[in-house]
């Protein structure tokens, strides 16, 4: 490793936290099948519990910690809730790890 390299840069460190709490965030299979169920469109909690097949109560914890790392934001129609996704480069890393574990197949 060249560390005299003018063209060699680490990330600031908090560009890495940020990283770091949304790689966290992702280590939970039911989280990813949300995301990915979001990233196909719209969608309530009782919609989402049955796409990823899990309990209504789960769903919600797992969008609450979504919501507030800005992944996922809602829209309230009435009493519903819809829920979409929020950050498209979560999206393309989403894509990416899952286009490789299906290539791997």
């Amino acid at each position: 490793m060249q560390t005299g390299d003018p063209d060699f840069l680490i990330p600031a460190d908090h560009d890495v936290r940020l990283a770091t709490e949304a790689f966290r965030l992702l280590a939970d299979p039911t989280r990813i099948k949300i995301l990915w169920a979001l990233y196909q469109g719209e969608s309530s909690v009782a919609g989402l519990a049955d796409l990823v097949g899990a309990t209504p109560t789960a769903v919600s914890q797992h969008l609450a910690k979504l919501r507030l790392a800005r992944l996922v934001r809602g829209r309230r129609e009435g009493t519903f809730v819809y829920y979409s996704a929020h950050n498209q480069h979560i999206h393309r890393l989403l894509a990416e790890a899952l286009g490789r574990v299906n290539a791997d197949r």
